[in-house]
């Protein structure tokens, strides 16, 4: 390759070398499926999403609840699979599988960095889980998944602007031994294996140990002779629970686990401007990188429930997690090395949650509480452009080609260390008015810190020699006192129903920029986003309660999104904000016991996501679409018993899941648009009447549909879109017993 003129393609290239990195670094019903115990209730799912046991009925937030049962049957094994069930749930999976960067009714990230956390946040068991390296594989053996939509910055806090997704295990129970086992195999040599067992350990103590592994080829195939296919599976993990009841009132769970995947990477469908790749299928790649994808995650956490009197108790959750993320992309997805990336992501977090929940009698009740929380991470990015050019006509590439060809044979080189501290105070109260007329109310108080140190960017040669360093060994700071909360109103009408109307705020910390290459002007702080919630909904039942319908309605009022600024004239990279933007929409969704062997189910999102003000990159985008946020989702299925006799039971399942068109990018580029897609999955199990055996045929993305969960623009650049592609179609068998 050779490059005539360096000036006309350095800002370009400075403007595209970040993007890869932006890129990479309803009230919603309960779907209740058959529960696992025959005798439970199939119209009550009992959620923890107020902090609080309660019927998914009666809690007067927008949250949906899927049972761990379902997900199994429905082989939901990642985490990003949950948009395919969630109205108004998208990702973007720019980090690779068990990585999701959530947005939840069109409020999510434009800055993909390694260092900054989703406005969506995770939790597993009531922790939180910031940081990418954290996540782990973690869909297994659980109780059952909530997604809470709109802002929660009372009761969980900042980061959960959009809402939160929790992930809850199942517990050690006393007195029982079980457990079971699950084997599968499915088409791409995928191999699943995954159980648990109960132990009772004497009268107050029980353990639970679970686990789960799955191998699979990879899926994109590689047309590089003696080069290996990419995405392909290589994961497991493992998680302890010890439950301890010295006594009533007083329970202890502590838990322990890790998770390891080593998989081929991702591949990129890197897309010129022509439509067609040359010589390349839509599932095929040219990459001559092929490194494994390591993630690692160890987390360790104690949860104490204490009643310390008569409806009142103690609740405090202790944690400690530690996660490595690990990856070199190929990002030209081509057999030559114009642009490949190594990540290095390691995180360490401890956190401490203690609150004081009351359970009276009398009309006033309360959740007061205090958390603690502190995140170390380590990122490190490389830019590697042309690393393969050479520029002095000798031997071997060296710094000298660096020299010459700048930026072209250069390795950009950052790397820095972060330390965030949060601490909070809150405090949740509902008033019972009237027998029918509950008010609500919180506030929560927030003390963030933030530290950047050790940041410095070289320019290198091929041969990791320093050529220029670009930006000196520098520091950043900053310290915000936030204050978020909520006010609301419930009523109760005839037959359990209830309507609903609140108003909250949600926060997102501030947040460093992790593109700075180039010049120190980039090294820059994000201020916090908010977002103003309005919301009315119902939740209702009828026919017996065999009829579960839910909707709502919202308005958003999002300020200060936070996003990576290219600037036109110099090519540099700040983290900056859009000043204003306004989400408006509504989701509702339908469960209908047909009759004891037919169900169906349907979910319905609606959402227009426009911003009011902000300039991105030179381009004014006042009136633009927010990204990842389709005007319409849909969701549906349909349970059916086949047959229900001596030999046992067998039924069918089918599942359809749409999304109109979206953007990735908020500068809506005509070309990136992902058109809209629906997808086509279902299961046809069979379980024995003693319900110890079962087995399942399932398959998804039956159509075998392709399309876009990534999009970015490195046209101008680099000669190319970069993009990440559905999974194709996957199918195969699975296996059980129970004892």
């Amino acid at each position: 390759m050779h490059v005539t003129n360096y000036r006309t393609l350095i800002i370009p290239l400075r403007a595209t070398v970040a993007l890869p990195l932006i890129a990479l670094a309803s009230v919603a019903a309960a779907q209740t499926p058959a529960p696992a115990d025959p005798a439970a209730d199939p119209n009550e799912i009992i959620v923890t999403a107020a902090k609080r046991s309660e019927n998914l009925q009666s809690v007067p937030i927008s949250v949906s609840a899927i049972t761990g049962d379902a997900l199994s049957k429905s082989r939901v094994t990642q985490v990003d699979e949950l948009v395919t069930k969630i109205p108004n749930l998208q990702l973007t999976s720019t980090v690779g599988d068990n990585t999701p960067i959530f947005a939840l009714r069109g409020v999510s990230m434009s800055d993909y960095s390694l260092n900054q956390a989703s406005p969506v946040a995770t939790y597993y068991d009531e922790v939180y889980k910031g940081n990418f390296a954290l996540l782990g594989v973690a869909l297994f053996d659980l109780e059952r998944v909530e997604v809470l939509r709109g802002p929660q910055g009372t009761l969980y806090g900042k980061n959960t602007t959009g809402g939160a997704v929790n992930l809850i295990s199942r517990a050690p129970k006393l007195h029982e031994a079980s457990g079971y086992l699950n084997i599968g195999y499915g088409n791409y040599n995928r191999t699943d294996l995954n159980g648990a067992v109960n132990i009772p350990l004497g009268d107050t103590l029980a353990l639970r140990v679970a686990g789960t592994f799955a191998r699979a080829d990879g899926w994109f195939k590689n047309v590089l002779p003696g080069k290996p296919d990419l995405a392909s599976v290589r994961e497991y993990a493992v998680r302890g629970s010890l439950l301890f009841e010295p006594t009533a009132g007083v329970r202890f769970v502590l838990r322990a686990a890790t998770s390891y995947q080593n998989p081929r990477n991702y591949g990129i469908y890197a897309q010129p401007e022509a439509v067609v790749r040359p010589g390349l299928g839509r599932r095929q790649i040219a990459a001559n990188v092929t490194d494994r994808r390591i993630a690692k995650t160890t987390s360790v956490s104690l949860t104490g429930n204490i009643d310390v009197a008569r409806g009142l108790t103690l609740t405090s959750i202790t944690s400690w997690d530690k996660g490595r993320l690990k990856f070199y992309e190929d990002t030209d997805g081509q057999a030559i090395q114009l642009l490949e990336i190594p990540y290095v992501d390691r995180a360490t977090q401890i956190a401490q949650d203690l609150r004081l929940t009351s359970n009276f009698d009398g009309p006033f009740n309360f959740i007061i509480g205090a958390y603690y929380n502190r995140e170390k991470v380590f990122n490190q990015t490389t830019f590697e452009i042309g690393k393969d050019i050479d520029s002095d006509g000798l031997p071997g590439a060296t710094a000298n080609d660096c020299a010459i060809g700048f930026p072209l044979g250069c390795l950009f080189d950052n790397s820095f260390d972060q330390l965030k501290r949060s601490y909070a105070g809150y405090t949740d109260v509902n008033f019972k008015a009237t027998d029918r007329l509950t008010l609500r109310g919180g506030v929560r108080f927030t003390n963030d810190t933030g530290q950047q140190t050790n940041f410095r960017s070289d320019a290198l040669g091929p041969d990791h020699v320093l050529v220029v360093n670009l930006i000196p060994l520098s520091s950043l700071r900053f310290k915000t006192n936030n204050v978020s909360g909520k006010v609301g109103v419930d009523y109760k009408l005839g037959h359990g129903n209830m309507v609903y109307a609140n108003y909250s705020r949600g926060y997102r910390a501030r947040s460093f920029n992790a593109q700075a290459f180039f010049d120190p002007s980039e090294l820059s702080v994000a201020q916090p986003e908010a977002v103003d919630a309005y919301e009315v909904g119902a939740k209702t039942q009828f026919l017996d309660r065999r009829v579960t319908l839910n909707v709502a309605a919202f308005y958003y009022g999002y300020k200060n999104q936070q996003f990576i600024n290219i600037s036109p004239l110099t090519g540099a990279q700040t983290l900056e904000n859009i000043p204003k933007s306004r989400i408006m929409g509504g989701e509702a969704e339908l469960t209908a016991r047909v009759s004891p062997a037919l169900t169906l189910r349907a979910g319905l999102g609606l959402l227009d996501a426009k911003i009011k003000q902000g300039i991105v990159s030179g381009v004014d985008v006042a009136g633009h679409t927010l990204s990842n946020a389709p005007k319409l989702t849909f969701n549906g299925g349909i349970d059916a018993t086949l047959i229900d006799g001596p030999a046992g039971k067998v039924s069918a399942h089918a599942d359809v899941a749409y999304a109109s068109s979206q953007y990735f990018e908020v500068i809506n580029i005509p070309r990136l648009q992902q058109k809209a897609y629906a997808l086509l999955s279902g299961h046809l199990d069979w379980e024995s009447r003693n319900h110890r055996f079962n087995a399942s045929l399932w398959g998804k993305n039956l159509t075998d549909h392709f399309y876009f969960t990534s999009r970015v623009d490195l046209l101008a650049g680099f000669g190319f879109d970069y993009n990440h592609v559905s999974t194709p179609r996957t199918y195969g068998v699975t296996a059980g017993v129970k004892f």
